[in-house]
């Protein structure tokens, strides 16, 4: 635990809850969240199975009902083809560290990308070197630098796409040449893919649809931001029987099983839940709208196209660091963003922009945010 370092953005959210702890206004254009609640549809599956009496031990894979609505899904929408066997229940961000402890059986490097989310620490943990690919300036994937950055001792690469925090969604044909070098080189492709269902200019494509049956693509799924279900902690990974099994391990050891109800709620979710989907999708469409209109002539400010999730990732023209002007901006016009280092080193100089939240607080912080940048020294 001594090798993982604390998160850079950390120092900026205790600054947000000690100011909101004085009881001031922050708006706050920090976090990944939806601003919907649960849809009530999904509420009542969850209430009707506990008061059922689906509140007792299940399997650590997950329930039966729910590993079959996944499989059902992933080989209908993703085009994965596998089955039962290949999937197991378990929230996406402690699917990073299982499928690297899975995949990985001794001391390992994984290739990571930069900018990109919070990957370094969870390889640390399960005993492997981060290893940081950069992105083209467009954010799509640089085959030439991963070819560069593997070496005999890289086990792991790990992607997503729709990207956190840049919004870019990886094309078939980038994937598909990743996935060719990786199955040369024997090399696991874990594919972040939590965000696949917001998307505005291009579909998601799923790296694993290209095996003719989950082999070295581990495919992670989450229900948080489909279905605004963040604080329930759904989500699954797609992967070989083999994979499965050592990941099951990992959980039969540590949590047991997941809560029954709330995998009764996420399978009734994958079976009835697309018109959530495009509900959602639509509104943070608008949201994206009102970003790209608010900034497009703004001083200083370098939009990127964001084709996925809910983030855009510009960069400014200043000369201090970008945790300085998070900072800064801040404690002088309580607006809290993310420094772009917090996601790596080449995303110094760019800031994190959430546009998830309600369009009164997105509105107001964003104006604040050009009033201070335009003189910001």
């Amino acid at each position: 635990m001594d090798r993982v370092e604390a998160s850079p953005s950390l120092e900026l959210v205790n600054l947000v809850l000690n100011m909101q702890a004085r009881g001031e206004k922050v708006y706050s254009l920090a976090i990944g969240e939806p601003s919907f609640d649960t849809p009530r549809e999904i509420v009542d599956a969850a209430y009707k199975a506990m008061v059922s009496g689906d509140v007792h031990y299940t399997s650590s894979y997950g329930t039966m009902e729910f590993r079959d609505a996944a499989s059902r899904k992933v080989k209908a929408k993703n085009g994965i083809k596998g089955g039962v066997d290949n999937v197991v229940f378990i929230t996406t961000k402690l699917a990073v560290y299982a499928a690297l402890m899975a995949a990985s059986q001794e001391p390992y490097e994984a290739l990571i990308p930069d900018p990109g989310y919070f990957y370094s620490e969870p390889v640390v943990l399960s005993n492997g070197t981060p290893v940081y690919y950069r992105l083209n300036e467009d954010f799509s994937l640089n085959l030439d630098e991963i070819r560069r950055k593997m070496s005999d001792r890289t086990r792991v690469i790990i992607i997503n796409s729709p990207s956190n925090p840049t919004g870019k969604v990886y094309s078939k044909s980038e994937l598909a040449e990743l996935y060719e070098l990786c199955r040369e080189r024997g090399v696991y492709i874990i594919s972040d893919e939590a965000y696949e269902d917001i998307v505005y200019s291009r579909p998601n494509f799923s790296v694993g649809s290209l095996e003719d049956e989950p082999d070295l693509v581990v495919t992670l799924f989450s229900l948080s931001k489909s279905y605004s279900m963040t604080g329930w902690r759904a989500g699954y990974l797609v992967g070989s029987k083999r994979i499965v099994y050592l990941v099951n391990k990992l959980l039969e050891n540590t949590m047991t099983c997941f809560p029954p109800f709330i995998q009764h709620a996420a399978a009734y979710a994958l079976n009835h839940g697309d018109k959530f989907i495009e509900e959602f999708r639509r509104e943070f469409a608008e949201r994206r709208r009102i970003v790209y209109e608010c900034l497009k002539d703004a001083d200083r400010v370098h939009l990127n196209e964001a084709e996925g999730a809910f983030y855009v990732f510009p960069r400014l023209s200043i000369q201090k660091s970008s945790t300085q002007f998070a900072r800064d901006l801040l404690q002088k016009h309580n607006v809290a963003l993310l420094p772009g280092v917090s996601f790596g080193p080449s995303g110094e100089g760019h800031v994190r922009i959430s546009y998830a939240g309600s369009v009164e607080v997105l509105e107001e912080a964003l104006n604040r945010f050009k009033t201070f940048l335009r003189d910001y020294q």
